[in-house]
Order: structure tokens, then C-alpha cells, then sequence
């Protein structure tokens, strides 16, 4: 039995979730998302709470969609009551960020600026040297910040790149000119 599979996803005031055929839609105050649901799985809505279930329990497919589409549908109300927000940091002599409308110029240590045009439903704020990205689709979030650190990823000597604002990058000593005699 799939533990998070089993859970109900509680739906929050002012939030709305529509099932057309295959495709399950939310609507909340910060906008709309919708997903296409695998048809091995059973999503039932009640006024205040959607379940997840399968067809079949004994099936290890279905039993792994189960748990899965669980967390997509959790995550999709999340984003349209909470949004979603990751953090990066520039690290380096001469590293900067400057937004532009949809694009970030970033000035990470190449002979020329690099432009980053940010998709549709993610916004972009600068701090110093911290960028926040944000937006209601978690993964779309996620995989817009990862684009941007790989940009320049952090190098272990120093520690210049571009880094999660969490993340702990391991340091690597230099070279050392000892002479044994």
C-alpha cells in the first residue's frame, strides 16, 4: 500500500479543482494549473478533500503512479494558494545580476554578459547577489533554477559559481609548495 498515496489532499478555501475526462485543473488566487492524469489511476473530489486511488493494489505500476500522481495533485494546490520560490547566490570578484523584463544578464566571469530569458509564470527578483525565482508550478520552478546555476556552477577551490543558497559545496585545498629535503 502506498503511504502517501493514501493521504487526502485537504482543498483550501478559494481554491477550485475541475476533472474533465484526463485532465485535472486548479484554480486558486494565484492562478491555474492543470495535469493530465494517467488513466490507471482514480481521483475522487469532494467538496472538500480529492482522494487518490488504483485500479489494481497488487500491480507494483500502478501501486508506484499512485503515491506519484498523490504528490502532483498536492503540489499543483500548493502552488495556486502558496507559489513555490527558490534561492540562488553569486559568488565571485565581479559577478552580477541585473533583470531586465523576463531576462536576467548575468555577468558570472565570461568575456560577454549571458541572458537568461525566464519562461512564461516565473518571476525573478534580485537581492545583492541573491536571485529568487518564483512561481506556481514546483517543477517548472525547480527546473529554472537549476538552468541558471548551471550556468556557471560553483568550482570547488574558491567557491565562485553560481550555488543553491542551501546548498554546502566541499572544498577542495589548492596546490602547496612544500620541498622536503
Amino acid at each position: 500500500m502506498s503511504r502517501i498515496g493514501k493521504l487526502p489532499i485537504i482543498i483550501p478555501q478559494g481554491v477550485k479543482v475541475e476533472l474533465d475526462g484526463n485532465l485535472l485543473k486548479v484554480k486558486g488566487p494565484k492562478g491555474e494549473l492543470s495535469q493530465e492524469i494517467h488513466p490507471l489511476v482514480i481521483v475522487n473530489i469532494d467538496d472538500k478533500e480529492i482522494k487518490v486511488d488504483i485500479r489494481n493494489k497488487s500491480n507494483k505500476n500502478e501501486k508506484s503512479l499512485w503515491g506519484t500522481f498523490r504528490k502532483l495533485i498536492d503540489n499543483m494546490v500548493k502552488g495556486v494558494t502558496q507559489g513555490y520560490q527558490k534561492q540562488l547566490e553569486i559568488n565571485g570578484v565581479g559577478y552580477k545580476v541585473n533583470i531586465e523584463k523576463d531576462t536576467l544578464v548575468l555577468n558570472v566571469g565570461y568575456s560577454h554578459p549571458v541572458n537568461f530569458q525566464l519562461p512564461k509564470g516565473i518571476e525573478a527578483s534580485q537581492e545583492k547577489n541573491i536571485i529568487t525565482i518564483s512561481g506556481i508550478d514546483k517543477q517548472l520552478v525547480g527546473e529554472v533554477s537549476a538552468k541558471i546555476r548551471r550556468i556557471r556552477k560553483p568550482e570547488p577551490y574558491k567557491g565562485k559559481g553560481i550555488k543553491y543558497v542551501d546548498e554546502v559545496i566541499r572544498r577542495k585545498q589548492g596546490k602547496t609548495n612544500v620541498k622536503e629535503g
